[in-house]
């Protein structure tokens, strides 16, 4: 590998590990438009294993934005990400694979608990009352706009509810 490509890899790496933790906090922060725009166009979500849908970004946003209303409280970390550079029509490269693990504590929303999307730093203090984990698998594609979200498939492997 010529130093060029060793960077560049080394460039694309940094590039791909900011798009997951992007994910992450537009996700956290409700911020559902950053969250489209994390996706190409075709862009498309799966949520099934942790009790919620599939379908097409804007879809998907807009069921994540109800469904979390319920917590005043949300954190995901997303660990281990294991990233796979592939090819697209003999390109290297263009294409990406990202299987990352997660864990994800959240507190229901009570009395005096901030219920606006972008307010989370605001909450009243308490150990978070319910959280899961599992593993992403991302399938990324390099776009004029930079790497953009192809798929995610979230995989839960467990949770712990309150009580």
């Amino acid at each position: 590998m010529t130093q060029r490509v060793e960077l560049a890899a080394v460039l694309d790496r940094f590039a791909v590990d900011g798009l997951i933790t992007d994910y992450a906090v537009a996700v956290d922060d409700g911020d559902w438009t950053a969250y489209r725009e994390l996706f190409t166009s075709d862009g498309r979500a799966d949520y099934r294993s942790a009790g919620g849908i599939e379908g097409d970004a804007g879809n998907v946003a807009s069921w994540l934005a109800e469904s979390l209303r319920l917590f005043a409280m949300r954190q995901h970390l997303i660990v281990n990400r294991r990233v796979r550079f592939g090819t697209l029509e003999q390109d290297t490269g263009d294409t990406a694979q990202v299987e990352a693990d997660y864990i994800n504590p959240m507190r229901f929303t009570t009395d005096g608990d901030s219920e606006r999307d972008g307010d989370r730093d605001e909450v009243s203090g308490g150990a978070p009352d319910f959280v899961c984990g599992g593993r992403y698998s991302f399938g990324l594609l390099r776009t004029c706009d930079g790497w953009r979200v192809r798929e995610v498939v979230v995989r839960e492997k467990w949770r712990r509810l309150p009580g």
